[in-house]
């Protein structure tokens, strides 16, 4: 069983709702039970203003109530009565709201019709094992049948039905009734002698086709056109045929053993008449190309005739009409004359002041070249100048850093005898020859131990 919703646990203390346990016991009936046929009596049957059923099911025994939705019962192929024997396909299920057991239908039928449809099928899976529904043993539909025979009861819709669609589509079809009853215990064998007295007359009564049409109806109703001899004879008879029994969604064993299957008998009269109704149209249509085809014609034809009779026009009208364009040509040619020497005199004159624009000025271009000639000289005097002002600091700055600007202070530089330059008394031992160079030479001196003071030697 599916969980409901709210599930309570496995707590046996736990409370739950109405709704809890109404839901849960749906689930349960829902998921254990499956969609199944049952057999019962109806009774208390009520139809709603929605469209839906509501009635009670019930045998000798007990009874359960019933709930066909709209759209269930809006399909439903019998038209339901109290007191009805019936078998119901339904699911078993609980209406919440009410805590009602009920069974939701989905299709009625009559009690029984399970034991035809069980024998319809294994009728079926016989012949067909036989060959008897094989396609490569179906004949083909003439186009054009001169005769058609039809196989059905006189007082049937059907009939009129057949009738009506042929007046309307192809009245020149001769049609032979073989009456027959199409409903009741005696009807299959009736039906299948009426089929192959159709086809043993055929040559007499000039058909070439047979159709075996009946309305729609409950599988009892068609039980006779589910009857193996009904299926032979159609397998039997020398004319083609076409079987329209029942509505759209009907099938029977004639349907498979036919040559061709129609969903109504309205639908087997359009099939039968088919050829001739598409010729109609076929010949609508060429009428209707015919027509435009002499309209293209008559067309042409006009403007041919519009075409040579603009040509008849006399001599003196074409002359004039020659003055006329020659002279129409001759304006136009002096026009186009005039506007091309205009055109030409304007690009002259643009041409000639573009050169007068150009032209050389000598005067213009001497007072320039004077003007240049001041400028150059200008700026190489003030080149000059500043070179100087720099060669000028440049000296400076040199004669700042010559040593013997130094010594023109009172200084002098003492050397050793390698040429070093003593830097304290620590680096003159004593008697050390040693050279004095002052700003304006040199001289020769010995270091005194004594004193410390340098000799002179000369």
């Amino acid at each position: 069983m599916n969980p409901p919703l709210t599930n309570p646990g496995k707590d046996a203390t736990h409370v739950v709702s109405v709704s809890w346990l109404n839901r849960a016991a749906r689930e349960a009936l829902e998921g254990s039970f499956p969609l199944m046929w049952i057999a019962g009596e109806v009774s208390t049957l009520t139809r709603a203003a929605s469209g839906h059923l509501y009635f009670t099911l019930k045998d000798d025994q007990a009874q359960v109530r019933c709930t066909m939705w709209r759209n269930r019962a809006q399909s439903m192929p019998l038209r339901l009565e109290h007191g009805m024997r019936v078998e119901v396909r339904a699911l078993v299920t609980l209406f919440e709201p009410r805590g009602e057991f009920q069974l939701s239908v989905e299709s009625i039928r009559h009690a029984g019709v399970g034991n035809l449809y069980e024998a319809f099928l294994r009728l079926k899976a016989r012949l067909e094992a036989e060959g008897l529904f094989d396609a490569t043993c179906k004949r083909p539909i003439p186009r054009f049948p001169r005769g058609i025979a039809v196989v059905t009861s006189p007082q049937a819709a059907a009939w009129r039905d057949v009738t009506a669609a042929l007046a309307r589509r192809a009245p020149q079809i001769p049609l032979t009734l073989y009456p027959t009853p199409v409903q009741g215990d005696a009807a299959a064998a009736r039906i299948a002698a009426a089929i192959l007295r159709a086809g043993s007359m055929a040559a007499r009564d000039g058909n070439e086709l047979l159709l075996l049409v009946r309305g729609g109806g409950s599988l009892e109703d068609l039980a006779a056109f589910n009857d193996e001899q009904v299926a032979r004879a159609i397998r039997a008879c020398p004319l083609p045929v076409i079987v329209g029994v029942g509505h759209e969604t009907d099938f029977s064993i004639a349907d498979f053993s036919a040559d061709l299957r129609a969903a109504t008998p309205t639908a087997a009269a359009e099939l039968a008449s088919a050829g001739y109704f598409e010729l109609r149209d076929d010949l609508a249509r060429l009428a209707a190309r015919l027509r435009r085809a002499i309209d293209r014609r008559i067309d042409t034809a006009a403007q041919r005739l519009d075409r040579a009779a603009a040509r008849l026009t006399h001599p003196r009208q074409r002359l004039e009409r020659s003055h006329l364009r020659l002279a129409l040509l001759d304006q136009g040619l002096r026009s186009s004359m005039a506007r091309h020497l205009a055109a030409r005199q304007t690009r002259i004159t643009s041409l000639g002041l573009r050169l007068k624009a150009r032209s050389p000025d000598p005067a213009r271009r001497r007072t320039d070249l004077d003007a240049l000639g001041q400028r150059l000289h200008r700026a190489t005097q003030g080149l000059l100048a500043r070179h100087r002002a720099s060669l000028q600091a440049l000296q400076q700055h040199l004669a700042h850093l010559d040593p013997r600007a130094v010594l023109g202070r009172g200084y002098s530089i003492t050397r050793l005898p390698d040429g070093r330059i003593a830097r304290d008394v620590a680096s003159l031992p004593p008697g050390a020859a040693v050279r004095i160079e002052v700003h304006d030479g040199t001289v020769a001196a010995t270091v005194d131990p004594v004193q410390g003071t340098l000799l002179d030697e000369g």
